[in-house]
């Protein structure tokens, strides 16, 4: 028998062979494993619902039906699914108890089969990838911070559509004045007659006067930003004439209590920034008449604590930034705490 050369091609060739022909892919939630929960699962464990006239509520309060509710669990208090731990997945449990067993799933009908079980099994310990796979979300936990947000952009949403029913576009004319002065002019929102004006680009072209130039947009002006300009009270008295304003940033301008007094006369006023201005705790008693306020910010002002304290009172749905906690850079403390030490040995 003539011996053939072993080779390095020969080896891979021989490696390749002994390989299987196909290699087992993951486990699919909506194809492989979402038909077996509905078969034998969903039943009796998905939202309420009604049927014959009938409130059905998840037994053992356990929801299948969603991927939110199968990693919450039920009354147990237990996830149905702990991704790639099967022996904490409250799911794989119940379906592998002895049949005589009270909690054995499911208690009627068919139970599921070894392939099932397999598959389930193999799914958990791959990690439980639901695949985008949502499910109903109806009862779904909210997120308070990320409600909040929801929230306030559907407030933004209703405002701004009514500030905008029937109104005009600004004409050229005004516009090309408003820039002419140094103003950054656009549109709110796309084909919005709604117009935000800024001089952030023209900051020392900012005064008084500059204002004077905006009042031909006047109707279409809602977000007004007059940060670090040279604006004082007076030209506040122009401000107070944009009939839909609805956010006015005044930061580190030299605006004091008498105009901010000014601002009740703006009814859709909803954010206003008095950042590093003069103002005092006289102008926190104007802004509590202002109930449309939902942002206020007072770092950096001659308003107390107990001033603020009362426009909270008075204004409980506003955020209100009185004083800010900078937090000092990693080591800072340290290196402090290093230098005192220095100074006390000396």
């Amino acid at each position: 028998m003539t011996k053939l050369p072993i080779t390095r091609r020969s080896i891979v060739l021989w490696v390749a062979a002994t390989l299987p022909v196909t290699l087992s892919a993951k486990v699919e939630f909506k194809s492989e494993i979402l038909p077996i929960l509905e078969t034998k699962c969903l039943k009796c464990h998905s939202a309420p619902h009604e049927e014959a006239g009938k409130l059905v509520k998840p037994k053992a309060e356990l929801r299948l039906d969603a991927a939110w509710a199968i990693l919450k669990g039920g009354e147990s208090k237990r996830p149905a699914l702990v991704p790639k731990d099967v022996a904490k997945s409250y799911l794989y449990e119940v379906l592998t108890l002895p049949k005589d067993d009270d909690m054995f799933m499911p208690p009627k009908g068919d139970p599921v089969t070894a392939d099932e079980m397999a598959k389930i099994k193999t799914w958990i310990e791959e990690g439980g990838d639901f695949g985008g796979w949502e499910g109903n979300v109806a009862g779904k936990p909210v997120d308070p911070a990320a409600a909040k947000v929801v929230q306030k952009e559907r407030e933004h949403d209703v405002l701004y559509k009514a500030l905008a029913e029937g109104l005009q576009p600004a004409s050229t004319e005004a516009l090309k004045k408003a820039k002419d002065a140094g103003a950054q002019v656009s549109p709110l929102m796309v084909n919005s007659p709604l117009l935000r004006v800024d001089f952030l680009t023209g900051v020392s072209r900012c005064d008084d006067a500059s204002i004077q130039n905006l009042l031909v947009l006047k109707e279409n002006v809602v977000h007004l930003d007059l940060a670090r300009t040279a604006v004082t009270d007076a030209g506040l008295k122009a401000v107070v004439q944009f009939p839909r304003l609805t956010r006015l940033d005044l930061r580190k301008t030299k605006v004091t209590d008498k105009g901010v007094e000014q601002l009740s006369a703006l009814k859709h006023l909803t954010y206003v920034n008095l950042y590093g201005t003069e103002v005092t705790d006289a102008s926190l008693a104007t802004l509590a008449g202002i109930k449309t306020l939902r942002n206020i910010y007072l770092w950096e002002t001659k308003a107390t604590d107990a001033g603020v304290a009362k426009l909270k009172a008075a204004l409980p749905q506003a955020e209100i930034v009185h004083n800010v906690v900078i937090a000092a850079p990693e080591g800072a403390a340290q290196e402090d705490n290093q230098g005192k030490r220095k100074k006390n040995n000396k």
